[in-house]
């Protein structure tokens, strides 16, 4: 069964009794990097905080609890682990705050597949975001094209309107973002995740790819305060109309919605790398073409015979 090439700071923390994930987590993630303002290039050097992501793969019977005797919807139900978050972890040796977010794998790829921003970024992270990875992240990232499709307009325009409405939003939670709020007319953060996730959307849209850390000269600009909340709004404005005419373009580099079936069978790769051959776990689909071919093998054995007693 592969494991991670190192100790990730999951376990780390884990060890030390500051987290405390499922005793299988930390020895099966497949996946452990930085994401965040770090990934996207704009992070504030006076800041010690970090935001975690990370990809995990569960015990087999939590992905099929039919081996452990349960019953989908009969008696008692078995545990299930979606994800595992941990927020304001302050590791003070190492003089830094983590966010934690490690989703079960499964659910990764549903949520990929239907264009989540927050997932689909994490096949994109730039090489120095990634602390921990495994040949099945490996794998996973040689396909992460596959994802994208024209879902992803409605998915990072619906995101970035959401921070468009959040611009003027208070925060009482952290003096920071107030202070940004009260100089400059609104909160910076809000600002260039929404210049950020418009800018990703456009990536797909033209080019089939994203490239997280591209513009994040603009994203410090906007971070620094020196974009008025109009100009937030003409961008969007305009930026929208243009990912409008890409969402209408035939000669469009990504197709109008996911190859599920190649999607799962990237899965299902997947799955097999870490727990073996699954033959005796799933039923397989059966194409049409080779019942056919099924059938017409039969019924040519005895046609074959008949003709012979003639």
């Amino acid at each position: 069964m592969p494991k991670p090439k190192k100790l990730t700071r999951t376990a780390r923390l884990a060890n030390k009794g500051l987290i405390h994930p499922p005793p299988w987590l930390p020895d099966n993630m497949m996946l452990e990097g930085l994401t965040g303002s770090f990934a996207y290039g704009c992070e504030d050097p006076k800041k010690a905080d970090r935001d975690i992501v990370g990809i995990a793969i569960p015990p087999k019977t939590v992905i099929f609890p039919h081996l452990a005797g349960y019953i989908q919807g009969f008696g008692t139900q078995p545990p299930k682990f979606d994800q595992f978050q941990a927020h304001g972890i302050e590791a003070k040796d190492e003089r830094k705050t983590y966010d934690i977010a490690i989703y079960n794998i499964v659910k990764f790829f549903q949520l990929a597949m239907e264009n989540n921003p927050n997932m689909v970024e994490i096949l994109f992270l730039p090489p120095r975001c990634l602390l921990s990875t495994s040949q099945i992240y490996d794998r996973m990232r040689q396909s992460r094209k596959a994802f994208l499709h024209k879902g992803a307009y409605h998915k990072f325009l619906g995101y970035a309107h959401s921070q468009l409405k959040k611009l003027d939003a208070e925060s009482r939670t952290n003096p920071r973002r107030q202070s940004d709020i009260e100089r400059f007319g609104y909160d910076t953060k809000f600002g260039y995740h929404l210049v950020r996730l418009s800018y990703e959307c456009e990536m797909i849209m033209r080019e089939g790819d994203i490239v997280l850390d591209r513009y994040k000269e603009i994203y410090k600009s906007i971070r620094r305060g020196e974009w008025t909340k109009e100009q937030l709004r003409e961008f969007f404005d305009r930026k929208k109309a243009e990912l409008d005419k890409l969402y209408d373009d035939k000669d469009s580099p990504i197709p109008h919605k996911p190859d599920e079936d190649k999607i799962k069978a990237l899965l299902m790769e997947c799955l097999e790398i870490h727990y073996g051959s699954l033959n005796t776990t799933i039923a397989k689909d059966v194409s049409v073409e080779a019942l056919l071919d099924e059938i017409d093998l039969v019924t040519s054995k005895y046609r074959k015979q008949a003709e012979g007693k003639k």
